[in-house]
C-alpha cells in the first residue's frame, strides 16, 4: 500500500469554534505585521477577531479552520462582497495558511471547500481580492480552482512604504448569472 505524503496526511477541514480564535488571531496578526495580503495596519486582538467570525457566522457564511494531525493550519471563510441587496449572492473569500504548512495543499482544500459550502448555500459568484500583484501564490491558488482575473487597481493600497495593486478575480459557483436565484 502507498505511504501518504505529509501534504495529504490527516488533514481535517471544520467549522471555526470560539477556542479556535486566539490561532486564528495570531496568524492573522502575523499577517498585518509582516505582509500585503491585507492592508491593515493594525494587528486586532483576540476580542476583535472574536466580533469578526461571529458576525461572519451570524450571517451564514461558512468560517473554516484546516487542522494537521492536531494542529492549526489555516483558516478560510467567505463574507459579504458588498453591503448593498443586490449583492446578497456574491461572497469574498479570504485564506490564511500557518507558514509550517504553506505549500502542503491546505489553502486548496480551505478554498475547494468554501467554493462548495457557498455553492450549497446557493451563492452564485466569489471574488478574490489579492492584496498586491506579487502575491503570486494567491493568484495561483485561484487560478488553480477556477479563477479568472477580472481586473486589477494600480495602487490602490498603500503598505509597508510601497503603493500596492489589487487583483480582482471572480469564479462563478453553480450556475453563476445564467439562472435566477432560488
Amino acid at each position: 500500500m502507498p505511504t501518504e505524503s505529509a501534504s495529504t496526511t490527516a488533514l481535517h477541514l471544520r467549522s471555526a469554534v470560539a477556542s479556535d480564535l486566539t490561532a486564528i488571531t495570531a496568524l492573522y496578526a502575523q499577517e498585518v505585521r509582516d505582509h500585503v495580503a491585507t492592508y491593515e495596519y493594525d494587528e486586532p486582538d483576540e476580542a476583535e477577531m472574536t466580533r469578526r467570525w461571529q458576525a461572519v457566522v451570524a450571517q451564514g457564511y461558512p468560517y473554516l479552520v484546516a487542522e494537521r494531525e492536531g494542529r492549526f493550519a489555516g483558516y478560510a471563510y467567505a463574507s459579504g462582497y458588498r453591503t448593498r441587496e443586490g449583492y446578497r449572492w456574491t461572497v469574498e473569500d479570504t485564506v490564511y495558511v500557518h507558514p509550517d504548512f504553506v505549500g502542503q495543499g491546505i489553502g486548496r482544500a480551505l478554498l475547494q471547500r468554501l467554493i462548495d459550502d457557498c455553492t450549497a448555500l446557493g451563492l452564485r459568484q466569489m471574488v478574490a481580492v489579492v492584496g498586491d500583484v506579487t502575491n503570486t501564490a494567491s493568484i495561483a491558488l485561484h487560478e488553480r480552482l477556477g479563477f479568472r482575473t477580472v481586473g486589477v487597481f494600480q495602487g490602490l493600497g498603500r503598505k509597508h512604504g510601497r503603493w500596492l495593486d489589487t487583483v480582482q478575480m471572480q469564479l462563478a459557483l453553480g450556475s453563476g448569472d445564467a439562472s435566477d436565484p432560488a
